[in-house]
């Protein structure tokens, strides 16, 4: 079965109320963020919901990343799919999406689902039940993702959007993606902040990492520029209880 065709449902979402905590409690907060004609709804745990359609995407999950780390001698607490699991699930709770788009580098390497414990396989699948899952593939993936759950497709379009794993290198308008890891730094009241955001000037979109173990790139980092053809595009830095919309230009390299 193909993406677009395991996406076909008839009724949408209704929207879910934006109120709501940070991080550390039951639901995040969000703002609205538009992206060529779609207002999206992007949720301060790092995910992008889509009302209108009923759909979640989250970026760059990485998961089993503390596996890979210690089979190359690498210690890492083996704990990072089970909580980014936990984190995915409170968002579907709230948001109880028709659809769930994983754009790209959902594991570490392409021995990840082969090492995903019986306990997070069980979690997974609980949350696919009764939704459509698209694994979206990256530079990481093994493709197709075999043996849990869902469809896996190269890119998947759904209106004025289109979602995949790295941006291209030709300005796209409407496109949703992954692969860098946005962060963005401030300073202000005598102290610097590095806070993982949404990338976007309006007309595409790169969005956070998601995974418990992932690191960040800083947006003035040339690949913005490269991506934005400008560092005119604003960062929407994810905070606690809110989502703070900061110009690039106004941050801070390295």
């Amino acid at each position: 079965m193909s993406a677009r065709a395991a996406f076909a449902r008839s009724t949408p979402t209704p929207n879910p109320s934006p109120q709501g905590g940070g991080e550390h409690t039951a639901l995040a907060a969000t703002a609205q963020i538009r992206v060529a004609t779609v207002t999206l709804h992007a949720d301060c745990l790092g995910a992008l919901y889509w009302p209108e359609q009923g759909l979640l995407a989250i970026a760059d999950l990485h998961l089993e990343k503390g596996s890979s780390f210690a089979r190359r001698g690498q210690l890492l607490p083996p704990y990072d799919t089970a909580e980014t699991l936990a984190r995915l699930a409170r968002l579907i709770a709230h948001y109880a999406p028709r659809a769930v788009i994983a754009l790209g580098d959902n594991f570490h390497d392409g021995g990840g689902p082969e090492r995903v414990s019986q306990d997070d396989r069980a979690m997974l699948g609980s949350l696919q039940r009764g939704r459509d899952w698209i694994w979206i593939a990256g530079n990481h993936d093994p493709e197709p993702v075999r043996d849990l759950g869902g469809v896996s497709a190269a890119m998947f379009g759904i209106g004025p959007l289109v979602f995949r794993h790295a941006p291209e290198r030709e300005p796209t308008d409407g496109e949703i993606a992954g692969h860098l890891h946005p962060v963005a730094r401030i300073s202000g009241r005598g102290r610097t902040v590095s806070r993982r955001c949404f990338a976007s000037d309006g007309k595409r979109m790169v969005m956070p990492a998601f995974g418990a173990y992932t690191g960040g790139l800083n947006i003035r980092s040339a690949a913005f520029a490269d991506v934005f053809g400008t560092f005119k595009f604003m960062a929407h830095m994810l905070g606690e209880a809110r989502i703070y919309a900061v110009s690039a230009q106004r941050c801070l390299g390295d």
